[in-house]
């Protein structure tokens, strides 16, 4: 069975970039400890995008399905701010791709 890769991509305007960075920091290891979980990574962009991508690999469709049903209950989908209030969304839009890993390569030892 082939890895899954969900890409959220996140469109950001620059004066939110510093807040959608400190949110992901604060939530560092909400999700490296889920079931068929295997990479993640908050990519930033450089030149003539405002979108982030939130590129997270999966052992299987199931995982990541199940991750997302848990998460959205806990720390991940309910962040409160101030008196209790849920925060500003940093982002202004969002898509989430999907893929099958068909080919990987990795360094030669």
């Amino acid at each position: 069975m082939a890895s899954v890769v969900k890409i959220n991509v996140l469109t950001v305007p620059d004066e939110q970039r510093e807040v959608l960075e400190k949110r992901f920091a604060s939530r560092a290891g909400s999700v490296e400890n889920s079931d068929g979980f295997e990479w993640f990574e908050l990519l930033r962009p450089v030149e003539g995008t405002d979108q982030y991508l939130v590129y997270t690999r999966w052992r299987s469709e199931e995982d990541f399905q199940n991750w997302m049903a848990t998460s959205m209950r806990g720390p991940h989908g309910g962040a409160q701010g101030e008196g209790g209030e849920r925060p500003k969304p940093a982002a202004t839009g969002s898509t989430l791709w999907s893929f099958e890993v068909v080919q990987q390569a990795s360094p030669k030892a």
